[in-house]
Formats: C-alpha cells, structure tokens, sequence
C-alpha cells in the first residue's frame, strides 16, 4: 500500500510539473510572438489598420453606387477627416493620416488626369511594385529590410549580420514580405488595366489589406521563431560575406 500511494503521488507530480511546463511554454510562446513583432508598432495599431484600408474600401463602395469618381473621393476623404481630427485631439502623429489623404487626393487627380476610374488606385500599385523592388535591393545588397526593421524591435539592431543562422533566417523574411507585394501587383494590374474598380478596391480592403498581411507577419513569425534572436555585441558588428 506505500508503495501505490507513493507511486500514485509520483504520478501526480510528474502531472503537475507537465502542466507547469506547458503554462510556461505558452507565456514563453506569447513572449516571443511579443518580442519578434509588435503589430501595434508595425502598423500603428488599430487606427493605423483602419486609415490604410478603410478610404479605399469606402470609395469602392461610393463608386459602385454613384459611379462617379469626384463624390466617391468625398465619400473616402469623411473617415479620413474624422481620424485626423481624432489624431489631434489624442495629440498623435499625423504622418499616417495625411499619407491617408495626400495618397487618395493624388489618385483622384491621375484618374481625373485619365478619365479612369481605377487609376485612383495607381500610386498604390506604384507603392506595392516598389516595395517588392525595394525588399528584392536588400537582399541582393546583404541588408534583408525585415531585419532592419525587426532588428530594432528586438533589440537586435544590426547584431544579426554577425551570425549566419539569423541572417539567412532574415533573408528568407524578406522574400516572404516580397511575395506579399508582388501577389498585391498580380491581382491589382489586371484588373487596374480592365478598369475594375469597384472589384479592385474591395479587393484592396478585404483581401489584399490587412489579411495578407496578417498572413505575412505570421509566415514571417515561424521562419524568425526557429532561430533564437541575437544578443547585441560589445562590439562593432561585422558585415556578413
């Protein structure tokens, strides 16, 4: 009998200590999903989501019923007026709110410039053909944009050059944020050159918006995972060959 008791206790420490692993596994987890991306950081939190889909979406809407271009930019510039304002009144940056305006007004005027509608939606396919050139540059130049910008999060800064595991870890991010922009020009070209603009710009908001790029950070998120983050050197770092 003290040798069941014995052995039913065992049992039910070996129990306790599993669950115990598994918790701290889990605060760990959510430490590191913390430490590798801050989502509030990278997009300027929840308002920063809204004033980079929610113009786009609403002119979509406003062309489809109007069909015409100039009360549709009206109809986008309304949320884009109110987050600004709300900006003001919490004393925050403005950059992303007026980015938000400059980006509609700009695509309003190209259109009215071409008698087309989509091309509203030109400077951000501009922006996304960019952005896939400029993360395509930093890897062809040993510089994976990812890690500067992670790097900074993590507190890595440019430590990461100095260690292979992480840099390639880096590069491989990069092509993950390359593939993000480069599916964005696939879909927006074709139907930017049929002129679908309602279709585009719903596209632009529900799918190639924010769900993308939730998708992209989390792809990005299992590849950095697998290789522990760089503590910063005492000294200068060394360029990875």
């Amino acid at each position: 009998m003290p040798d069941q008791h014995q052995h039913h206790l065992t049992e039910q420490a070996e129990h306790a200590a599993e669950k115990g692993a598994e918790q701290v596994g889990r605060s760990k987890f959510a430490e590191a999903v913390a430490a590798e991306f801050d989502l509030k950081k990278v997009i300027g939190g929840p308002r920063g989501v809204v004033e980079s889909v929610l113009p786009y979406t609403v002119f979509s809407i406003a062309f489809a019923i109007t069909k015409e271009v100039r009360p549709s930019v009206y109809a986008a510039l309304v949320p884009l007026a109110v987050l600004l304002v709300w900006r003001l009144i919490a004393r925050e940056p403005l950059t992303q709110a007026i980015g938000g305006v400059f980006g509609i007004l700009l695509g309003a005027f190209v259109s009215r410039q071409t008698g087309r509608a989509s091309d509203v939606f030109l400077l951000s396919i501009a922006k996304n053909g960019g952005s896939a050139v400029l993360g395509m540059l930093s890897i062809a130049f040993r510089w994976p944009i990812v890690g500067l910008f992670v790097g900074q999060l993590t507190g890595e800064v440019f430590a990461w050059r100095q260690n292979p595991a992480r840099y390639r870890a880096y590069v491989w991010a990069t092509w993950i944020f390359v593939a993000m922009f480069l599916v964005r020009v696939a879909v927006q070209v074709p139907l930017s050159i049929a002129d679908q603009t309602v279709l585009l710009g719903l596209l632009n908001g529900l799918v190639l918006g924010i769900p993308l790029f939730a998708l992209a950070i989390w792809l990005m998120w299992l590849v950095l995972r697998r290789v522990p983050v760089v503590k910063p050197a005492e000294t200068e770092p060394q360029t990875t060959n």
